[in-house]
């Protein structure tokens, strides 16, 4: 009979993500099979799934933990933010609907039936489901109509673990301060709660674990020390991807762009010994030891154009090439490099021109089709074959296209200056491949031996030794039902 449990947290980042993905890898060892499953992600990071369409990372990720191919089925309801006001809205795999977060709350009770579609497939395949909520029950004024935490929950007949965030401080507060406001049925619904991301001796909060338990009648699952190695999982948040300090290696310097997309680009870089990636925030000029500058996707190509051009970043990048430096544009930002980007559809937003960097002889024009798919490419200047994927729209042509970047089923994709310097691509994904990552490299005289993909089985590995060794996983997995 298959069984489901759900992870919720006290608030967002408390490390839900890594703890399911953590719990899957235990339960897969359990000889268990286990599929993830969040009926409601926001997140512009988004991964292409086996069955065509697209999911938050984090929940790619964990399927990566289960053994399994990511699917549509685990992330039923994506929100990808398009401004400060309103989403897109994804909904098994595929666009729905772009609405302002008023018009959400309106849709939510219709987009249950997917989400309890999507998670019954899910339990019908698998021995236990391990859910991921969003944000945090305790926002209450988000209960009505709610798909994410306790309204799915409740609906899906699931039992919940509760996780709290000490590196944050008042952990006690945060988890008993969740039973003081939520609704007594959801509560009853929790069947105990965990600790996250303590430094030091665990032992040290025997205290407020006790007092945590006294007041709120839930039994402890354990204290779960900070994990040292969580940098070598992809990230799920721009803000996670590590930048190393120091001065050797080769600096790549990524553009923090306001509606960054689909950024796991920069994970294998991240783990090379010889690379430093540093992500250029708002309001900081680009490093003058920068090697190559990186222009990543972005959720909204002509806002975010403008929005480099807000830091200076555009005057910065000219400055780079003249000293001889290179840029590699990956997606929207292979269209931000060149002469201008046409929307007349409005496609992104209000209908319009916007001049772009000008450092590739091409131009770019929104169409309403999204290419979306996993695919496999040859790349031109190496002849190395790569592995990755395209999620985007728009059409980009002009004469440096003549010098492509890759050769995908046939076509020519993406556009290299005369000299090689600048570099553009509409392919993600493109450095999870260890042979093309190795000799794209060795072309800035850095030698790479670093196993990606092996290097996160092995992190998965040891993200489950530690949760075994500090959670009673057994009497956790036991509430399940």
């Amino acid at each position: 009979m298959s069984r489901a449990l759900m992870l919720q947290g006290t608030g967002s980042n408390v490390g839900k993500s890594m703890l399911v993905a953590g719990l899957c890898r235990a339960a897969v060892r359990l000889g268990l099979s286990v599929a993830p499953f969040k009926p409601q992600n926001m997140s512009n990071n988004a991964a292409v799934t086996s069955d065509g369409g697209e999911i938050g990372r984090a929940q790619a990720l964990q399927a990566v933990a289960c053994g399994l191919p990511a699917h549509t089925d685990m992330n039923p309801v994506l929100l990808k933010p398009e401004t400060d006001v309103g989403s897109q809205v994804v909904v098994q795999g595929k666009r729905l609907t772009t609405v302002k977060a008023r018009e959400y709350a309106a849709l939510k009770p219709q987009l249950m039936a997917s989400v309890l579609d999507s998670f019954e497939r899910l339990k019908s395949r698998h021995d236990l489901v391990l859910v991921e909520g969003a944000g945090s029950p305790a926002e209450v004024n988000l209960r009505p109509g709610d798909i994410a935490n306790m309204g799915f929950a409740r609906a899906g007949n699931v039992p919940v673990v509760l996780a709290g965030d000490i590196d944050r401080g008042g952990v006690i507060a945060q988890i008993v301060g969740t039973q003081e406001v939520i609704d007594p049925k959801d509560a009853d619904m929790i069947a105990g709660f965990l600790i996250n991301r303590f430094r030091g001796d665990p032992r040290l909060f025997d205290d407020g674990y006790a007092l945590i338990s006294d007041h709120t009648g839930w039994r402890g699952f354990g204290v779960v020390p900070w994990f040292d190695d969580a940098w070598k999982l992809p990230a799920e948040d721009a803000l996670d991807i590590r930048t190393r300090a120091g001065a050797g290696g080769l600096h790549v310097v990524c553009l923090k762009l306001s509606r960054i997309a689909n950024f796991d680009d920069l994970d294998p870089l991240a783990q090379e010994p010889d690379v430093r990636v540093t992500m250029l925030h708002a309001g900081q000029p680009l490093p003058g030891d920068t090697d190559l500058v990186i222009i990543p996707g972005s959720k909204s190509t002509r806002a975010d154009m403008r929005f480099v051009r807000a830091q200076g970043w555009d005057g910065d990048i000219a400055a780079h090439v003249r000293r001889g430096g290179h840029v590699l544009g990956i997606c929207g930002g292979y269209q931000m490099m060149g002469h201008f980007i046409d929307d007349p559809d409005g496609i992104e937003g209000a209908a319009g021109r916007e001049a772009g960097l000008g450092l590739l002889d091409v131009e770019t024009q929104m169409t309403g089709d999204k290419r979306l798919t996993e695919t496999s490419a040859r790349h031109v200047p190496s002849g190395q074959s790569i592995f990755g994927y395209e999620i985007h729209k728009g059409r980009t042509t002009g004469p440096d296209c003549a010098r492509p970047f890759a050769r995908i089923a046939g076509k020519d994709d993406g556009a290299i200056s005369a000299d090689g310097r600048i570099q553009g691509s509409y392919l993600h994904g493109m450095f999870r491949d260890d042979a093309f990552r190795r000799s794209w490299l060795a072309d800035f005289a850095v030698h790479s031996e670093s196993e990606y993909g092996a290097t996160v089985e092995a992190t998965l590995d040891a993200l489950a030794d530690h949760l075994e060794a500090h959670l009673d996983i057994d009497a956790l997995l036991a509430c399940a039902r």
